[in-house]
């Protein structure tokens, strides 16, 4: 069974219509899945506090092995903190911050390519280049070799190249929304479903 974590917030209908699974706050379900998803969309602080109650069943999933997705915020609250919020810590499952876009227009929002970065299972069957569609100000730097996919984004003359996609071990996570980037989040969502 995949959980996907209610926090009240983002896409969950479509994200379970494309992977199947059951959306529920419920730690003892959470914790009795096979697979986890964190979808997430909004303000870092705000869903950190959201998702308090639930962090230890969460890192627990994680350390014992469980297939880990993280979507947009989700991937955002994979790492220590974010300048959308000072003092309000993340997940911390991979060492980095998420700090704003600067000199571009925010919110980045539309189609993108993602250029693959190491090799990842959620990317099996999907071509180097592919587009995916994407809603965000914020994007993680990592300090550690998980970066799976980077992100070329042109706007106002300037151009910034920011991480897309992580991977390591059972935990992967994308900064697109996968549930709504057609076939290839199509494909995407079946390679998670796979493993």
């Amino acid at each position: 069974m995949i959980a996907i974590v209610d926090l009240g917030i983002g896409n969950l209908a479509n994200v379970r219509k494309a992977l199947g699974g059951v959306i529920t706050d419920d730690p003892y379900e959470i914790e009795r899945a096979e697979k986890l998803v964190l979808p997430g969309v909004g303000n870092f602080g705000a869903v950190v506090e959201k998702l308090e109650p639930l962090r230890g069943v969460i890192i627990d999933a994680i350390n014992e092995g469980k297939p880990f997705l993280g979507i947009c915020l989700g991937l955002q609250l994979l790492f220590r903190e974010s300048e959308e919020s000072p003092g309000k810590p993340g997940l911390g499952v991979f060492e980095g911050r998420v700090l704003r876009f600067q000199g571009v227009r925010t919110p980045h929002i539309g189609w993108n390519q993602l250029w693959k970065r190491k090799e990842c299972p959620l990317f099996e069957g999907i071509k180097d280049g592919a587009y995916f569609y994407f809603v965000h100000s914020y994007y993680a730097v990592p300090e550690e070799d998980v970066i799976a996919g980077v992100t070329d984004y042109e706007s106002k003359g300037k151009k910034v190249v920011f991480t897309s996609a992580v991977c390591r071990e059972n935990v992967y996570a994308v900064q697109f929304h996968p549930e709504k980037s057609g076939r290839n989040g199509l494909i995407l969502m079946r390679n998670f479903r796979r493993l």
